[in-house]
């Protein structure tokens, strides 16, 4: 009996070395986390940010690769197609992963199933933006002047189908105006158009707006958040310019491939959770711009299902398209 105990010792023992350590010395090499847009942007900014930070709970490099193009499409795939095991992962917005798929984007993964959230990290309000030579400083005056001249107003985007287009399209909505959209490949593009004079009203982040708006370049007339931001706390929000319920905010989550084994999930997920509850991160990201909400998502497919029957509605109705 003391012989085969032994043995059969021996042999769970060895499974146990066999086995355990896999996933156990996760992560034993740089890990890498895509944001699927160029270089600078406000996704660019929060990514680096967020993979300086990880890299100590994690105890490995984490590597920011920029893959940008299709309206985030491309680095949503790659992450999508990617090896669930945990060391590929995404860092996007609601134009990723309800914006496109809502105005009927083709990708090859789908966006409810395809991924596995470690978590909500951030909002990111959007700004109403006009040229500084336009004559209106709020809400209500831009009305004004575009319905006397609505073909003066045409609004920039950063690209179809994104948060900035979606953000156009409700604001046309909630005042009845109807204006010509001009979207951009990207945010740099449209602020540079907007400070030059060739397009008189946008749409864009707070990130992007922020340097623009200081140094008078551009007005920043409202916000689409529910709540002011951080970043601009004497600027109104759509809602308290006279248009109750208005509510566009970019979200952020950081997600990976379907599949991630669950230690290694778990190890992910309490890296994360303690870098952005960390009250030195969350300063961090407000200085840039975001609004920290750390917020664990327990039911990804329920939440991505529901916020893209939320803007269909409004893409159906503005004929937002990406076929």
């Amino acid at each position: 009996m003391m012989k085969t105990w032994t043995r059969r010792s021996l042999l769970v023992g060895a499974t146990a070395l066999a086995m355990g350590p896999v996933w156990a010395a996760f992560p034993d090499h740089p890990v890498t986390l895509v944001a699927p847009y160029p270089a600078g942007g406000a996704a660019d900014v929060l990514a680096r940010l967020l993979a300086k930070r990880l890299e100590e709970p994690l105890g490995k490099t984490v590597i920011v690769e920029n893959k940008p193009g299709a309206g985030t499409a491309i680095g949503a795939a790659y992450v999508a197609n990617a090896k669930p095991d945990g060391y590929t992962l995404l860092l996007s917005s609601n134009s990723t992963f309800t914006m496109n798929p809502a105005a009927g984007a083709k990708t090859s993964y789908d966006p409810a199933k395809s991924f596995e959230a470690l978590g909500l990290v951030a909002n990111l309000p959007l700004a109403v933006l006009v040229n500084a030579s336009v004559p209106a400083n709020t809400v209500k005056e831009l009305v004004a002047a575009a319905k006397a001249n609505p073909e003066k107003y045409p609004y920039g985007s950063f690209g179809n189908a994104t948060s900035s287009h979606y953000a156009g399209a409700m604001f046309a909505q909630a005042t009845g105006l109807n204006l010509l959209h001009v979207p951009y490949k990207g945010s740099a593009p449209l602020m540079t158009d907007l400070i030059g004079g060739q397009i008189p009203l946008s749409f864009d982040t707070v990130v992007a707006a922020g340097p623009q708006v200081k140094s008078g370049k551009v007005k920043i007339l409202a916000v689409t958040s529910p709540r002011r931001a951080g970043a601009f706390p004497n600027v109104p929000t759509m809602a308290e310019s006279g248009y109750p319920g208005f509510d566009l905010t970019a979200w952020i989550a950081l997600v990976a491939p379907h599949g991630l084994p669950p230690e290694v999930k778990d190890r992910l997920f309490k890296a994360l959770a303690s870098v952005a509850e960390n009250p030195e991160t969350q300063e961090a990201m407000r200085k840039a711009g975001f609004e920290p909400q750390w917020t664990p998502i327990t039911d990804w497919p329920g939440m991505v299902t529901k916020d893209t029957a939320r803007m269909k509605a409004v893409a159906d109705k503005a004929q937002i398209r990406l076929d």
